[in-house]
């Protein structure tokens, strides 16, 4: 009877155990995954610091429109960047943190698991030290006795080390699905927080690059080909590229039809 009972508790530890490795393999995983997101998640806001540097530096050469809203684009691609920062710091405190704390928690809960074994696997040889005495000396009250002795010893000792195991992994179950779903909770919490953040940022960094007048712009490229005098100074080019007997002429003579015998009379009559 004594036996059946042991065999039953040693499967109901080896079940606890499993449901401890269970977490302490998938934890760890988690936990790796989340740390390698956050630090991806961190290195993008690097990159794009260096993009906004990188706009900011190329706006300065530009057109006026096209200055200011390149500008206004970085500013708010920066603003970004502060959000994707507290995102970062979120993600690490509140779902990377709580997973790495489960490596202390499972380590505590294998503590518990060697001191149940510790006391089942003495009970066990305590049963088996009494079953051979009762062989070798049935007749011996007193070793018996004292052998029986020691093994309720055990046997107390063994079931109080099990009914803590039991309340311990049942607390541990209890706090390991209340985690799971804080922790996951969190995670699409902060991560709906930022996107919502970087949705409203978007809008702002588009409609500022819409604004740019094109043709203001180009105006402004134009002028700066040519100078303010520019005109002036192509009509004096002009001038001074017709010939002699086109400046000796009035102007009306010069304005005639283009025929050369009514430019002739056309001037005999003006003169």
């Amino acid at each position: 009877m004594l036996r059946r009972s042991l065999e039953n508790r040693d499967a109901q530890t080896r079940q606890l155990q499993d449901a401890v490795t269970n977490v302490e393999k998938h934890f760890g995983e988690l936990c790796q995954i989340f740390a390698a997101y956050v630090r991806k998640t961190a290195r993008l806001r690097d990159k794009a610091d260096l993009l906004v540097n990188e706009i900011n530096v190329y706006a300065s050469t530009e057109t006026p429109n096209l200055k200011r809203g390149l500008k206004n684009f970085a500013d708010e691609f920066a603003k970004l960047q502060d959000y994707r920062q507290a995102e970062v710091e979120r993600l690490e405190a509140k779902v990377v943190e709580p997973l790495k704390a489960y490596g202390t928690i499972v380590k505590m809960k294998r503590d518990d698991l060697k001191a149940t074994l510790t006391a089942r696997n003495r009970e066990a040889k305590q049963l088996t030290q009494l079953e051979r005495t009762r062989q070798r000396n049935p007749s011996d009250r007193h070793v018996i006795s004292q052998a029986e002795t020691e093994l309720q010893r055990a046997t107390m000792d063994a079931t109080r080390t099990t009914r803590h195991l039991e309340e311990t992994i049942d607390n541990f179950e209890k706090q390991k699905i209340k985690d799971i779903k804080t922790i996951f909770s969190e995670f699409i919490t902060i991560e709906m927080l930022f996107h919502g953040k970087a949705l409203e940022v978007y809008t702002a960094a588009y409609q500022n690059i819409q604004k740019i007048d094109e043709e203001e712009d180009l105006e402004v490229f134009r002028n700066s080909l040519y100078p303010p005098d520019y005109s002036s100074r192509l009509d004096i080019v002009r001038a001074n590229s017709k010939s002699p007997l086109q400046r000796s002429l009035p102007a009306k003579c010069v304005s005639g039809t283009g025929q050369k015998k009514n430019w002739a009379i056309t001037c005999q009559l003006l003169n």
